[in-house]
């Protein structure tokens, strides 16, 4: 779905040859209008909006007290500023007031499509992540502390949040107008989604003090009741949402098979946590993404992914043109696991 623009101008003449104009560009952008700022305030309410582009001189609620009312409650949100009453000072006053642009009237259509492009494309300046399990994404981000803006689309609602994060800690989540712990208890129980990350944090203030660890847990908790009311089991859920079908899995060629197994039998005491080696293309769409992780994080070379899903079986997957993978006991030593599989 296309990001939604907002345009803000009490000249109605002006607004709608604006919204016309802006409409061959809906493969890239759609647009919504209002003719003040509390309309603005209102369609922010009930909209994930990208952009807000306003003009200055308005009634009931200007462009200025806009900016501010976004600044505190939408700080992730760019916005425009238009005017015909430039000066240096009026500039000066938009952009240190929060403003990420700033357009002169009169002005042409396309100076201004211009302006929306390269600011909505600096929502997913970091990358688009389609298939990454959200949980594994923000482990990684609270280990590489990185500083970073996180948009993320629940693929089954459409629904989308924000999730701002300095050194790796997070500060702050958005799902519409809500912000704080509630709004990241629900980015955090959703399946699928889809991840843009942006490379700076706007949010100055921390609003949400809890640990990452804690707040995934309370998420999956949160996934497990979903999951109960809709009649279904919390094992049947997990595997749904994360894991590929493994009714496309093969036996593993013998010789690998038993390389893998020699590997492993130099770990001492008895290895009833290994259940099943075998192959499954179903898994390329995972390893394509994690390949993808790893380029953003300038980690290396993809060796495996460990899946730990939440149930009872985690997976080890080693990539190849048909993935291996490796079905052990969520309790196993992972730790020497990996140290083996590595050596």
């Amino acid at each position: 779905m296309p990001p939604k623009v907002l345009i803000v101008d009490d000249d109605r003449i002006l607004l709608s040859l604006t919204e016309i104009k802006l409409k061959k560009h809906e493969n890239n952008f759609t647009v919504l209008t209002a003719e003040d700022g509390l309309q603005a305030v209102a369609i922010l309410k009930e909209n994930h909006i990208s952009l807000v582009v306003t003009d200055l001189q308005m009634p009931h609620m200007d462009g200025l007290a806009l900016l501010a009312h976004l600044s505190e409650n939408y700080p992730d949100i760019p916005v425009i500023i238009l005017t015909a009453y430039s000066s240096p000072t009026s500039k000066k006053n938009a952009l240190e007031g929060g403003a990420a642009d700033y357009l002169e009237k009169p002005f042409v259509v396309e100076e201004l499509t211009k302006k929306i492009i390269a600011r909505l494309a600096k929502e997913s300046e970091g990358g688009i992540l389609q298939t990454v399990p959200l949980e594994m994404f923000l482990q990684l981000v609270e280990m590489e502390q990185k500083t970073c803006t996180i948009r993320v689309t629940n693929k089954t609602s459409g629904l989308k949040g924000v999730l701002f994060f300095k050194k790796g800690d997070l500060y702050d989540a958005r799902v519409l107008d809500t912000k704080g712990k509630p709004s990241a208890y629900q980015i955090l129980s959703w399946n699928k989604v889809a991840l843009s990350i942006q490379d700076t944090c706007p949010v100055k203030t921390k609003q949400i003090h809890d640990n990452l660890q804690a707040l995934l847990m309370q998420a999956m908790r949160l996934k497990d009741e979903i999951a109960k009311k809709n009649g279904a089991s919390i094992q049947k859920t997990t595997a749904t949402t994360v894991e590929p079908a493994l009714n496309s899995s093969e036996p593993i060629a013998s010789t690998l098979a038993e390389s893998i197994r020699s590997k492993l039998e130099k770990m001492k005491g008895e290895r009833k946590w290994l259940k099943e080696i075998f192959q499954d293309d179903a898994w390329n769409d995972f390893i394509s993404e994690a390949v993808k992780l790893g380029r953003h994080f300038n980690a290396g070379t993809l060796k495996f992914c460990y899946l730990n899903k939440g149930g009872a079986i985690d997976f080890i997957i080693l990539p190849d043109n048909k993935p291996t993978v490796i079905s052990v006991e969520a309790n196993c030593p992972r730790d020497k696991i990996i140290q083996i599989l590595s050596q």
